[in-house]
């Protein structure tokens, strides 16, 4: 029997190409799109999974209380770690890192800049990454020593069998290789080339292992902490909640409480509000998954729509197989087998496309997935998903056609009543209603990304560039800036503890004029050299920058217009303050700069002048009429003579600055290509639709045009209804695009207002859509002789 039905199937496939067509691209379309949708989903869930423990692994963080305001800082103390290791025998590990930072390696002639992590001993314990090489237990223990990834190793030695061999770090020390670990997966929120021991620091910098004995506020490391099995989270979250307070009086401390970040949060729920972390990537994917379910159920409501308005044609085979037995069970059978089987057609179809894709939605994304091929689970989901479209896209047409009365249809007297033309209709409204909401994301979201990008931002990022600074430029700095100065390629040059484009360090100001009993004032600080201001184009609005060389005003400090007013200072310049348990004067107050996120207002920031921040970043400006490619030609050779162990590594300013659109360029582009899709397939679906009505009014628009109707009234005879709908659509799609897309730009400080020209633009451009889809037919019926339609009247 289910033979003969797909028999059948088959036969009224061959038999209707151009809507079989149209049902399979339809579906394919749409079925890709979830298929893709549903992989990117997964991948990003699958984040930090491959680690073996990863359900017991977290990041020790602070809430801290900023009079009623809960902020959430990564920052903590080695003290704390200390502290952690002692006083909570639930943790069987924990671990201290100071950053990601680069460092440069060398091995003979080859020169490398990487990214790395300088951690703890229990590090490799904690994060079991699977060793080619050495064992996690001893590879971190020789303050002396480096453990590589594959690639790194092979970079180095052209092979990863290199172990007790030598890797000169920084034109420093020489540190003996311990280990070689598989390279870090794409899907990982660590990500680096090597991992350099904790100790290793403490050893050949005497400020950090000072910071381990200093106690509580010095916070500038990061620690990762693995619970026992069967310890509890909550329990011991109450046990570190209080941890600080119990062991010193610092303000800092006592308004701070020890959290617990669980790793499986790390990737999707990053933002923290309120002190918990409820929201970050996680918003775009269940929005994605949305969309990714709409297009799907758009591509069903064509294939629906379709089967229904073409059931005169199969009127008389359901009147001839119910009156020669058939049940109507049986009918509804025939139907969704005939459904599920264009649906695996289509499914096929969609593998094809999503295989087609996969490379440039990957370099769309950053994302690294593929199709799983190999995994039984995979193709048991798609499976019971094609199954399951099969049933969604077939069961209207199968009740509906099963219902026919056979005496009726045999007699010719079936007509396809209202209610099938009604149920139509607000399929359609439904299609063109969530199609038209994503066009007017799209537009809301490239908007809101225009509207960040102009924004004045304070300071020069334009020819703007920066370099890591290390130990050997730190100790030519002045010759280094001497020669970038008379080349003629650099304008100006400056250091700075922080990049140009983030604020890496908060501190808390001790006291400030007017300050209240117990209130705590948190700003970010950043420590700066000669000519930051003038380097970064940043202007002062009163009082006077550092001067240069100057050794008094390393006693002194600079504020951004908002630490003035959250100081609530009238007339800041000097007065004074102290922080650090010292006194500093007030000498100017420069205008707000936007360092950390463009769709914020400015973090209040304190400058301090010092010579020695040439170990954090190097900033130069370029000349205005040289062309960067020969301005880095020019400048390479300059640092490569006071800084020869190392490559050049530069990066452009305004490109880090743009990065911080990434996040939200990506959502425009996917939802701009997925609104693209949706209708796409919504005017495939449209096109049949308007093929079927020219056909079942063949002969009316032969009589109107024997009357005298024009091409261009019976082209409007057929497209007003059409026109009507996607206008009900627009009417629904816009207050529903407006409620959802104003909560999503309430999380922005900064944001754009939504007017009612997006919600007019938009209806308009789905309208002439709607036109340019149905007009090739009406105009087509329009065009016919009337001849031919009327011959058998």
């Amino acid at each position: 029997m289910i033979k003969n039905y797909l028999k059948i199937a088959w036969r009224n496939l061959i038999n209707n190409k151009v809507y079989s067509l149209l049902n399979i691209l339809g579906l394919a379309a749409g079925m890709a799109v979830a298929l893709i949708i549903g992989l990117w989903v997964n991948y990003q869930y699958s984040y930090d999974r491959f680690l073996p423990n990863n359900g017991r692994l977290y990041q020790v963080m602070r809430n801290f209380n900023s009079n009623g305001d809960t902020l959430t800082f990564s920052s903590t103390s080695l003290k704390l770690a200390d502290a952690l290791r002692s006083n909570i025998p639930e943790f069987e590990h924990v671990a201290e890192t100071d950053g990601w930072g680069a460092h440069g390696l060398m091995v003979g002639n080859k020169k490398f800049y990487w990214y790395g992590v300088q951690a703890g001993g229990d590090f490799l314990k904690m994060f079991r990454y699977t060793f080619i090489e050495g064992n996690a237990g001893a590879a971190l223990k020789d303050p002396f020593s480096i453990v590589l990834t594959e690639s790194t190793a092979k970079a180095l030695f052209g092979s990863t069998d290199v172990v007790n061999k030598l890797v000169r770090v920084d034109n420093h020390d020489n540190l003996k290789v311990t280990g070689v670990i598989n390279d870090v997966p794409a899907n990982s929120t660590f990500q680096f080339k090597y991992i350099i021991p904790f100790s290793y620091f403490e050893a050949t910098q005497s400020n950090v292992k000072n910071n381990r004995t200093q106690g509580f506020d010095n916070n500038d490391y990061a620690i990762y902490a693995e619970l026992k099995p069967g310890a509890s989270f909550g329990a011991v979250s109450g046990k570190i909640r209080d941890i600080e307070k119990g062991q010193t009086n610092s303000l800092n401390a006592v308004n701070s409480n020890v959290i617990l970040y669980p790793m499986l949060k790390w990737h999707l729920y990053n933002e923290y509000k309120n002190g918990q972390a409820t929201s970050g990537f996680i918003d775009y994917v269940r929005m994605f998954s949305l969309i990714g379910g709409l297009v799907l159920l758009i591509a069903c409501i064509n294939f629906i729509n379709l089967s229904t308005a073409r059931s005169e044609k199969r009127a008389r085979e359901v009147g001839v197989r119910k009156a020669i037995g058939s049940q109507r069970r049986d009918l509804i059978f025939q139907f969704l087998v005939e459904s599920t089987m264009v649906t695996f057609i289509s499914f096929l179809f969609a593998i094809l496309l999503v295989q087609l894709s996969l490379p440039a939605f990957n370099a769309l994304t950053g994302a690294v997935f593929s199709i799983p091929y190999a995994s039984p689970v995979f193709w048991m989901v798609m499976m019971a998903c094609v199954l399951f479209t099969g049933l969604l896209a077939g069961s209207r047409p199968a009740f509906y056609l099963s219902a026919f009365n056979p005496v009726r249809v045999l007699k010719g007297a079936i007509q396809v009543g209202k209610s099938a033309s009604v149920s139509r209709k607000i399929l359609v409204v439904t299609q063109f209603s969530c199609s038209i909401a994503l066009i007017i994301s799209t537009v809301i979201i490239y908007r809101q990304i225009q509207y960040a990008k102009n924004r004045p931002i304070g300071y020069q990022i334009s020819r703007l560039m920066a370099t890591d600074a290390n130990s050997d430029l730190a100790r030519n700095f002045d010759a280094l800036k001497n020669d970038l100065l008379q080349s003629g390629v650099v304008t100006a040059v400056t250091t700075s503890s922080s990049p140009a484009t983030t604020v890496w360090s908060h501190t808390d100001v001790d006291m400030f004029p007017g300050k209240r009993p117990g209130e705590t004032v948190e700003m970010g600080s950043i420590y700066v050299s000669d000519d930051y201001f003038k380097t970064l184009g940043m202007h002062m609005l009163s009082g006077r920058d550092f001067i240069p060389g100057a050794k008094a005003d390393t006693s002194n400090v600079v504020f951004n217009e908002a630490a003035i007013k959250r100081l609530r200072l009238t007339d800041p310049v000097n007065q004074l303050i102290t922080w650090n348990g010292q006194k500093y004067r007030i000498i100017g107050v420069v205008k707000d700069a936007l360092m950390n996120s463009p769709y914020s207002a400015a973090d209040p920031t304190m400058f301090t002048f010092s010579a020695n921040s040439a170990n954090g970043n190097l900033i130069y400006q370029l000349s205005p009429n040289l062309n960067t490619h020969a301005a880095v030609e020019k400048i390479s050779p300059i640092f490569n003579k006071y800084n020869p162990a190392y490559p050049y590594d530069y990066r452009f300013v305004d490109k880090q600055y743009n990065q911080k659109f990434s996040e939200e360029e990506l959502i425009g582009k996917l939802a701009g290509v997925f609104a693209g899709l949706a209708i796409f397939i919504s005017c495939l679906g449209l096109f049949g639709l308007a093929a079927f009505v020219a056909e079942q009014r063949t002969k009316e628009i032969g009589i109107r045009k024997v009357s005298g109707a024009s091409v261009g009234q019976v082209w409007l005879m057929l497209s007003k209804d059409f026109i009507l709908l996607v206008t009900i659509s627009c009417v629904i799609a816009s207050p529903l695009a407006f409620y959802f897309l104003q909560k999503w730009l309430m999380k922005y400080d900064y944001h754009i207002s939504i007017g009612p020209w997006v919600f007019i633009v938009s209806a308009l451009a789905a309208i002439l859509v709607t036109l340019i889809t149905i007009s090739f037919q009406s105009i087509k019926a329009a065009l016919a002789n009337p001849v031919k339609s009327l011959r058998s009247e």
